[in-house]
Parts: structure tokens; C-alpha cells; sequence
């Protein structure tokens, strides 16, 4: 006689104590979805949550690439911090990852795009610096603007493009904070100003004269003196190469590695 309180699928030599599942969790209903992922793609997940915050790189499926872009974009980050709700580009952040390239033997080509609006003449100078110094052949491309310091970053590389609609601000550099009226004052920004303009006329074909013509100029900008170039107008004054896009921008890379492939057969840097 079966016993009614007896389940007939129970195996009566199991321990009732003794869970049968060790996979088994009392405390989750199967029927409903899983909302606790595993750690491992938790984790995966906040590395790409990281690499967007810090660097403004996204993670895509892996693809066999010899090329590395760099963002330079917002506010270029100086040696003080931004307050929290400026979108900024940190120094600190870019002149490893151009070591790292400069070292890297996968890595034939860097495409630095830009949509900045300035900030830190040191900073600036310094990316701008480790850019025009490196082996490998490096394009550039001006998106939305490419203003202030902005300008020597994008004329620090072999060859540079800017969107038909972005624009490029030229004016003279500034002080914040407290500044002491006195001549020496003047003196040093003037030495800091030739820095920049000696920099931007090294590396491209804008004489000297007329860099500083556009720099102090009035009348264009209601609240400051300077120029504003768009576009073709950046490319007529020497400052930019070819008004292009991305296409354009990664087919002269390809070319310029090319060349360098040709020119040193063997490899290496």
C-alpha cells in the first residue's frame, strides 16, 4: 500500500537533508530571468565602461589592425583639474599611450582625431611634441573644431585633414587668475605665444607674419580678437593639408605606411 504523503519519483534511500542539486539555490526562481551575471562579465563590462570614461575608446570585435587612434577632444587638461562637468582630454593620459605606440611593433600608424575647443598651453605643446617626434607615420583629423591649442596637435603630424564644416580659432594666449601687472608679466607671455607660434610654423606651410595677422586680429570674434577658419579656409592659410574625412584620413595612413614598409623592408623602427 503507497503511503498518499509519499512522493512515488522520491528515491526513499535519499536523505531527505541532502540537497540532490548542488547547483541547486532554493532562494531563486527558475522561472524568472537571471539577473545576477557572472563576475567575469561583470567585470568585462566595466573595463569597457572604463576604457570610454578615460579614454574615449570603445571595445569592438577583435580585428587584426596595424593602426591606433587617438581622441583628442573637450578640454585639453593642464597640470590643475577640471571641474567635474567640463568633458576633458588628460595629458597624463595621452603621452603613455603614444610610448606605448612608439614601442609597439603592431602598431604601424596612429590617427589622432580632434573636436577640442584648447586648454593648457604646456599640455597641448607637450602631445603636440611627442606627436611630431614619433617614427611611425601619424594622420590627423580635425572634426568640429580644432581651436586654440588645438592647432599645434593638429599640425604635429605628416599629414593633417579638417571636415569641410569644422572650424579652427586662432587667438592669442591668455592668463587666468591672478596676474601681476607688471612688465615681466607681458615678457613671459610673449615667450609662451612664440612657442606656439614657432611650433605651428615648423610644421606647416603658414608663414610667421600671417599667423600672427590671423592671431590679433579684430573685428571677427565679439569678444576677443582673433580668426575663426572654417574648413577650405584652414587649408588656404597653410595650416591643414586637404579638407577630407575619415576615408581620406585612414587611406593616407595606409599609404604612408606603405611608403615606410618600402623605405625600410626590414622593419623595425
Amino acid at each position: 500500500m503507497t503511503n498518499p504523503n509519499t512522493n512515488p519519483n522520491t528515491n526513499p534511500n535519499t536523505n531527505p537533508n541532502t540537497n540532490p542539486n548542488p547547483n541547486f539555490n532554493p532562494n531563486v526562481n527558475p522561472n524568472l530571468p537571471n539577473t545576477n551575471p557572472r563576475k567575469e562579465k561583470k567585470k568585462v563590462k566595466g573595463n569597457r565602461s572604463n576604457n570610454i570614461k578615460e579614454f574615449g575608446e570603445i571595445n569592438i570585435p577583435d580585428a587584426p589592425t596595424n593602426v591606433h587612434c587617438i581622441t583628442i577632444v573637450g578640454q585639453i587638461e593642464g597640470h590643475m583639474v577640471m571641474p567635474p562637468q567640463n568633458k576633458t582630454t588628460k595629458y597624463e593620459h595621452i603621452i603613455p599611450q603614444l610610448v606605448a605606440l612608439e614601442q609597439n611593433p603592431n602598431i604601424e600608424g596612429v590617427l589622432i582625431v580632434l573636436n577640442t575647443v584648447g586648454g593648457d598651453v604646456e599640455a597641448g605643446l607637450a602631445i603636440a611634441e611627442m606627436l611630431i617626434s614619433m617614427s611611425k607615420p601619424t594622420v590627423s583629423l580635425v572634426l568640429g573644431g580644432g581651436h586654440s591649442i588645438g592647432v599645434p596637435i593638429a599640425v604635429a603630424s605628416d599629414h593633417s585633414f579638417i571636415a569641410g564644416s569644422a572650424t579652427m580659432t586662432i587667438h592669442p594666449i591668455r592668463l587666468t587668475g591672478l596676474v601681476i601687472g607688471v612688465p615681466q608679466t607681458y615678457e613671459y607671455l610673449d615667450k609662451m605665444q612664440e612657442r606656439v607660434v614657432s611650433f605651428v610654423c615648423e610644421h606647416s606651410t603658414i608663414g610667421a607674419k600671417r599667423f600672427r595677422e590671423l592671431m590679433f586680429r579684430t573685428g571677427e570674434l565679439a569678444r576677443d580678437i582673433g580668426t575663426i577658419l572654417v574648413g577650405k579656409d584652414a587649408v588656404n592659410e597653410g595650416l591643414i593639408n586637404e579638407v577630407g574625412g575619415i576615408g581620406q584620413a585612414v587611406r593616407k595612413l595606409d599609404e604612408l605606411i606603405q611608403n615606410r614598409r618600402m623605405m625600410n623592408p626590414q622593419g623595425g623602427h
